[in-house]
């Protein structure tokens, strides 16, 4: 099944209950490895609000919560490779666990700027989780990026957050673009 966002064409890629179910086994497995301590869950909005919330309400131990808002990709189907910084944490990170939770990584720069950014406030530990990873895009890696919802080929996606020209993001599944 072929459906438009604004002025292209997708088709289904990852289902609604395959994400359901890859989003519990993420927040199982953060949940034991943090297991006995409360991190902070940091998601970069905009398009990680949905997985982040998701895998929030799956996760069985105390987490804080907290928001970033960064973005690459302006409205097109690429990474323009400038990273726009919208807004900061207005938390204290010094010494705490820190766990960031991203959409999308594919050339890892906007992963890498952010960790950069928050290395310097002196946490206790920073990881990331990403709902999708395009490893054939990686620009450079991201030693952080801990927990992979799904590895995807170098192609264009939209919906469960994810973006086209600021349309998209309700759907329930992920689909790629024909």
């Amino acid at each position: 099944m072929k459906i438009q966002v604004a002025d292209l064409h997708f088709k289904l890629l990852i289902d609604s209950d395959k994400i359901a179910k890859r989003v519990k086994e993420i927040a199982e497995q953060i949940s034991n490895d943090y297991c006995g301590r409360t991190p902070i869950v940091v998601g970069v909005l905009n398009g990680s609000f949905l997985f982040t919330a998701d895998l929030l309400r799956e996760i069985d131990i105390p987490v804080e919560v907290a928001f970033t808002k960064l973005a690459s990709y302006f409205g097109g189907t690429s990474s323009t490779r400038k990273i726009r910084d919208d807004f900061d944490i207005a938390v204290d990170i010094k010494g705490r666990d820190i766990i960031l939770i991203e959409d999308i990584v594919d050339t890892g720069n906007t992963l890498h700027y952010l960790v950069d950014k928050l290395s310097v406030r002196e946490p206790a530990s920073i990881v990331a989780c990403s709902l999708l990873l395009k490893p054939k895009a990686l620009e450079r890696t991201v030693d952080e990026l801990k927990y992979v919802g799904f590895e995807i080929r170098n192609e264009f996606v939209v919906g469960y957050g994810l973006d086209y020209k600021e349309q998209g993001r309700n759907l329930k599944g992920i689909y790629k673009k024909v």
